[in-house]
């Protein structure tokens, strides 16, 4: 176990449940993820939301505003409460989210150099560093990491601020559209009976 395994934290994943599709009358339309996620009670979408934006604030404005279209126009919607984030909403989206993971065979004195940088980062900052790795290569991914967290160091506290809650929003649209790529809904061809 190394110095990054005891500050890393996981966030619970809700993922929405599987929708019932009832039995398709000729031309029928299914019932999809985003049919589903449009109906839900807004509670029972408040841990799913949460696990793709810690921030309550954001949360409520995705549920308030549907139905959404389509799987654009909700991740459209995400954007939007994303830069609408009031500071004590940053805040409270930026203390739920948890250190990047690097691969499993990152030798320990990657481990150790990326804990002080994390380090150095909080006490600069005054929260973890978020960073939005999902187009990256996992080969890539320390030395992004490392190359961001350098450089942000240098940043002020209000552009650092402006940073983050840019990958907070890159990374809400990414955990949004991972659970419900499968949202838009399709005619299924049935069988006549």
């Amino acid at each position: 176990m190394t110095a990054l395994d005891n500050v890393t934290v996981h966030l619970p994943h809700h993922p929405l449940p599987k929708p019932v599709t009832p039995p398709h009358l000729p031309g029928e339309v299914a019932i999809s993820r985003l049919d589903h996620f449009n109906g839900a009670p807004a509670a029972d979408l408040q841990p799913t939301l949460l696990s793709c934006l810690r921030s309550h604030h954001w949360a409520h404005r995705i549920t308030a505003h549907r139905p959404y279209p389509d799987l654009d126009a909700l991740l459209a919607a995400s954007d939007e409460a994303a830069y609408d984030l009031a500071p004590t909403d940053l805040a409270e989206a930026l203390a739920g989210e948890t250190l990047p993971a690097l691969p499993e065979d990152t030798y320990e004195a990657a481990h150790t150099a990326l804990n002080a940088a994390y380090a150095a980062y909080e006490a600069k900052f005054g929260h973890v560093f978020v960073i939005h790795l999902c187009d990256i290569p996992d080969g890539e991914a320390l030395d992004r990491v490392l190359e961001a967290i350098r450089s942000r160091l240098a940043n002020d506290p209000e552009e650092e601020r402006q940073l983050a809650a840019e990958q907070l929003r890159h990374l809400a649209r990414t955990r949004l559209n991972s659970l419900l790529r499968d949202a838009t809904s399709h005619k299924q061809p049935t069988p006549d009976r």
